[in-house]
C-alpha cells in the first residue's frame, strides 16, 4: 500500500509525513525538488497538480491519495487533475483536505471553491474520505507584533484546532481507510476560543504582556494589502474575517476524539509548546 502525499512541503501534509513516517510506504509530491522533505523512508516524486502530465508517473502503484491544493482560484482545477490521475493508476482511496463550512453557500468564495471539488470527489467512483477544519492555531504564530496579537475573529470564539490534530486524524484515516469511507469530518479544537483568550495564554507563555488588537473588516483587508499579500488572498481572507465574527466558526465537535482516541490539543498547550516560536518582543 503506497500513500501518496500532495502538497507536501506546506504546513499540514509536511506534519502528516512525520506522523506517517515507519507506519506504512510514502511518497510525496513536490514541484521543487530541492524542497523535498528529508525524511528517512520517503520516496519523493517531482510533479505539479497545475500540469497532469506530470502525474502519470507520481501516481503510477499508489493506493491512497491525500490531496491537498492550496487556497486559490484555480484550487478546484488542481483538485480535478488530481482525482483525474487518480482514476488513471486505480487509485482505491482519497482522502481530500477541504474546509470549514465548505458548502455552495459557504459566507468564502474559499468554501464555495472547496465545495465544487468535494462534490467532484463524491461523484468520482473512488472511495473517499473529506476533512473539513477549523481555523489553524499555527496562524496565530505570525499574528503577534510587538504586544499585540491580531486575528481573523473580531470579538467572536472560534473552534480553532492544532495543524498536529488534523494530521493525526489523517494519518489515521489514511492507514486504514476503509473504516472512514464516505465520511465527512469537521476537525476542531476542545474548545471555541477567542483572541483575547489567545492573547492571554501568550502573555503566560512569554512572561510579558500581549493583548488582543480587534480589526474591522476594512482595517483587516488593508492591512492584509500592507503585508504584501495579493488581491485575491486578501479579499478571501477578509470573508473569513466577516464570518468569524459573526459567530459561523464557533462550535466544536468530538470528531478529532473519534478518529485519533484522545482529545485534541487545546489552546494553552499548543502555546506552550510553540513558546519559541513566538516574537521575544
Amino acid at each position: 500500500m503506497t500513500i501518496l502525499i500532495t502538497g507536501a512541503t506546506g504546513m499540514v501534509s509536511s506534519e502528516l509525513l512525520r506522523q506517517l513516517a515507519g507506519k506504512a510506504p510514502l511518497r510525496a509530491l513536490v514541484r521543487d525538488p530541492s524542497r523535498s522533505p528529508a525524511l528517512d523512508g520517503v520516496d519523493v516524486a517531482v510533479g505539479d497538480l497545475d500540469d497532469p502530465a506530470t502525474l502519470v508517473p507520481a501516481f503510477d502503484g499508489v493506493t491512497t491519495l491525500w490531496l491537498l491544493t492550496p487556497m486559490g482560484p484555480i484550487a478546484p482545477s488542481q483538485s480535478m487533475n488530481a482525482v483525474w490521475a487518480a482514476r488513471q493508476a486505480g487509485v482505491r482511496h482519497i482522502v481530500r483536505l477541504s474546509a470549514i463550512g465548505a458548502a455552495h453557500d459557504a459566507p468564502t468564495r474559499n468554501g464555495r471553491l472547496h465545495a465544487l471539488s468535494d462534490a467532484e470527489l463524491q461523484n468520482s467512483g473512488i472511495a473517499w474520505t473529506i476533512l473539513r477544519p477549523s481555523y489553524f492555531m499555527q496562524n496565530l504564530l505570525g499574528a503577534l507584533a510587538g504586544d499585540q496579537l491580531h486575528g481573523l475573529f473580531g470579538e467572536a470564539r472560534v473552534g480553532t484546532v492544532d495543524v498536529r490534530d488534523i494530521a493525526a486524524a489523517a494519518a489515521e484515516i489514511l492507514t486504514a481507510p476503509h473504516r472512514h469511507e464516505g465520511m465527512i469530518y469537521t476537525l476542531t479544537g476542545p474548545e471555541s476560543i477567542s483572541l483575547h483568550q489567545a492573547a492571554e495564554e501568550v502573555t503566560r507563555a512569554l512572561g510579558r504582556p500581549a493583548r488582543y488588537v480587534p480589526q474591522s473588516p476594512e482595517q483587516t483587508h488593508a492591512g492584509l494589502l500592507k503585508l504584501g499579500l495579493d488581491d485575491w488572498t486578501a479579499e478571501v481572507l477578509t470573508e473569513y474575517r466577516g464570518a468569524y465574527g459573526s459567530g459561523w466558526g464557533d462550535f466544536v465537535n468530538d470528531h478529532v476524539a473519534t478518529i485519533v482516541g484522545r482529545p485534541p490539543r487545546g489552546i494553552a498547550e499548543f502555546i506552550r509548546d510553540h513558546r519559541e516560536r513566538l516574537p521575544s518582543a
